[in-house]
């Protein structure tokens, strides 16, 4: 590897001087004083309000609340009825057409505000506001408002209390044997026959006429269509449409002229002489031709390994096997106790079961016994009141 130093002096070096910088003088804010005495914490609110003691007001709770029905409303608003769209013809624009164009070059002169603008100390103003001075009412407090003038209390009606059932145990021991546990005793057997009858099927006798309640309640009605309403053809006004608005009317053009450029034009200097291409960068620093460094590459340390690859590990040369010995089951044998004594398959539903009397719905009965006709509904369902016997007093 080569190095050179080469210590040139170019044009940029050799012309350009440097100059002291001077600093801007900046504004040092003067160092906070806090002010002696304590800080006036009253507000007008704290000063006008009194505090008076307040009672808190009784809900006042409807007697009844009107369900509105939430339908559909099928209506034509007025603005749909009346309005009429209209075709509104474009309208041309007067204003003039632009010939101004922004220049392209970049303004490069200071401004007078720039130039005769001096930073001053900015002071705070004195507050021009009264003192505000609170005025006490020495009125007092009329609480009274509309709920309590108009609220007219009533007496709620006394409730009769019911009175608490009172728990009485019994006197006889708990029974705590099942029937499993009283008939169970580990014996085999047939399996307990159904001692129950078969449920007979209550059927009528008189056959179905194909009319039920709902359809004679409910017969079908002819629904006339509803009414459409005519809608009257448009007709449009008479005359044209007058377009003019108060800036087309009071708009009044003029002739403006271009204004003037103030910008100096600017006198080039051509000459006759040729351009000569040459700078002390290129006469200073020719090219110089160089070379592509080769790879450096490091001397392998490792020898590469000769020979065949056995492919045998550590676990493989150290593992000895053993023959599994199998562990004996310590289960006892799944074996059912047998017996010669037969199996008593009376149980206490087969003893302890009545045969019950099926009962009739009364709702299959034109006429149900032992209830009494009330009335109809809007929707077509009977009610029936059941007859309670009269009790004699004694």
């Amino acid at each position: 590897m080569r190095s050179w130093c080469l210590c040139q002096i170019c044009t940029c070096g050799s012309d350009y001087r440097p100059y002291e910088i001077v600093k801007q003088p900046r504004h040092i804010p003067e160092e906070y004083k806090p002010k002696q005495g304590k800080i006036d914490l009253g507000t007008t609110y704290k000063q006008d309000f009194n505090s008076y003691k307040m009672q808190p007001v009784a809900i006042v709770r409807p007697v009844e609340r009107r369900q509105v029905k939430k339908e559909k409303l099928d209506t034509v608003p007025t603005y749909k009825d009346d309005y009429r769209s209209w075709e509104i013809q474009k309208s041309e624009l007067c204003k003039p057409e632009q010939a101004y164009h922004p220049p392209t070059v970049k303004f490069g002169n200071s401004t007078t505000f720039q130039d005769d603008y001096v930073p001053q100390e900015v002071k705070p103003r004195q507050s021009c506001k009264p003192c505000s001075v609170v005025k006490c009412s020495a009125v007092p407090f009329s609480g009274a408002t509309s709920h309590r003038l108009d609220y007219v209390p009533r007496q709620l009606e006394v409730r009769v209390a019911r009175p608490k059932e009172v728990y009485k145990p019994t006197n006889q021991p708990f029974e705590d044997l099942t029937t499993h546990r009283n008939d169970f005793q580990g014996l085999a057997g047939k399996t307990a026959k159904l001692c129950r009858p078969a449920y007979p099927r209550v059927t009528q006798r008189a056959q179905f006429e194909g009319s039920t309640e709902f359809r004679e309640s409910f017969q079908p009605w002819e629904i006339t269509p509803p009414e459409v309403k005519k809608v009257p053809e448009y007709v449009p006004p008479a005359g044209s449409m007058q377009l003019d608005s108060t800036s087309h009317l009071d708009y009044v053009p003029y002739q403006i002229n271009r204004v003037a450029p103030i910008k100096p034009v600017s006198q080039s200097r051509k000459s006759n002489f040729p351009f000569q291409g040459k700078s002390t960068m290129k006469e200073d620093f020719p090219a110089w031709e160089s070379c592509r460094q080769g790879l450096i590459k490091q001397q392998q340390q490792i020898p590469n390994p000769s020979g065949n690859f056995d492919g045998l590990s550590t676990f493989r040369s150290h593992y000895v096997p053993h023959e599994l010995v199998p562990t004996e089951s310590c289960k006892p044998l799944n074996a059912a106790l047998k017996s010669s004594v037969p199996f008593d398959d009376v149980t206490m539903y087969s003893t302890e079961y009545t045969l019950k009397k099926p009962e009739i719905c009364p709702a299959s009965y034109p006429s149900p016994p032992g209830y009494i006709f009330e009335n109809i509904n809007s929707q077509g369902h009977k009610f029936f009141r059941k007859i309670t016997p009269a009790v004699k007093a004694f």
